[in-house]
């Protein structure tokens, strides 16, 4: 009997992934796809300020808006490739990309701390230009540049969770909160958008728990976690308990801005009984039978 599986991509991952995902519906699992959005969203979201600064439009496109933008054509880029690999297998499988809210605290306090940097490279004084004008929180990034940066809020529920559900278990390929998905806050009983980018590990783990699904695999650059990374003693880990991979977080065996998010959504995930796994796109079906990357479990 198949599985219930969230494949969560990574930007390396966007481009090679119609062959593996099929093989896995093939063998009879039930496949949801999540998707990371950060150069795209950031690339659309200068692309309309440019047109406002040239009047072509009347003012910049709020940021919710071009998250689902980055949403609707990420998902046809994976639609028409997944689609195109079931047919050639002579699969009848519908593939869909659901335009996803994906809910948020608006008392979180990251919204008090922007961190997610987005969009273009500016020097200084345009930064602080552009700050000025607009109200951007402008910082230095990595000795490139400065870009604004965002509140990277944590993902509470899924707005569309029930839809994802019913079309997966009538046997269409769901493509979903891509992105990390659009982020609202409810005030009222209404949905609102807000200027934010969910973190999409910790999304698609979310998604995974509402959606009951039996597995996450999140699809990263290397075949498995590794502690003291790039160091002697590295070690990389066929598995780990939710306690162990707590631990080797507070030791600090992560980066921030790449594994300990995905260590972290892996984590939350197991807590809930299901298994996580993080591996690389070349061993996700390997991954998925247990025989490659690293398992998070309790």
């Amino acid at each position: 009997m198949g599985k219930r599986i969230v494949i969560a991509l990574g930007g390396n991952a966007l481009g090679s992934t119609a062959k593996p995902i099929v093989d896995r519906i093939e063998q009879g699992n039930e496949v949801v796809i999540a998707h990371c959005n950060g150069p795209q969203v950031g690339m659309i979201n200068l692309g309309m300020a440019t047109a406002a600064e040239a009047g072509a439009i009347k003012s910049d496109m709020p940021f919710p808006e071009c998250g689902a933008m980055s949403q609707g054509y990420i998902g046809y880029h994976l639609q028409n490739a997944i689609g195109n690999e079931l047919a050639a297998r002579g699969l009848q499988k519908d593939v869909a990309t659901v335009v996803t809210q994906v809910l948020v605290d608006e008392n979180d306090p990251a919204f008090q701390k922007p961190t997610k940097p987005v969009g273009a490279f500016y020097d200084k004084a345009t930064a602080e230009r552009i700050a000025a004008e607009k109200g951007y929180t402008m910082v230095e990034d990595a000795g490139r540049g400065y870009r604004q940066v965002v509140p990277s809020p944590k993902p509470v529920d899924g707005i569309e969770k029930n839809t994802v559900r019913a079309l997966s278990s009538g046997g269409c390929v769901v493509i979903t909160v891509g992105g990390g998905g659009i982020p609202v806050v409810r005030r009222d009983g209404k949905l609102y958008g807000t200027p934010a980018v969910i973190d999409k590990d910790f999304a698609s783990a979310k998604l995974a728990e509402r959606v009951q699904a039996d597995a996450l695999v999140i699809l990263t650059a290397v075949d498995r976690v590794c502690i003291n990374w790039g160091k002697p003693d590295q070690k990389s880990l066929a598995e780990m308990t939710v306690a162990e991979a707590e631990r080797y977080c507070e030791e600090g065996h992560f980066a921030p801005g790449s594994m300990l998010p995905k260590v972290m959504a892996a984590v939350s995930f197991a807590k809930t009984g299901g298994q996580a796994i993080i591996a690389s796109l070349a061993q996700a079906g390997a991954a998925v039978r247990g025989e490659a990357g690293t398992v998070v479990h309790l």
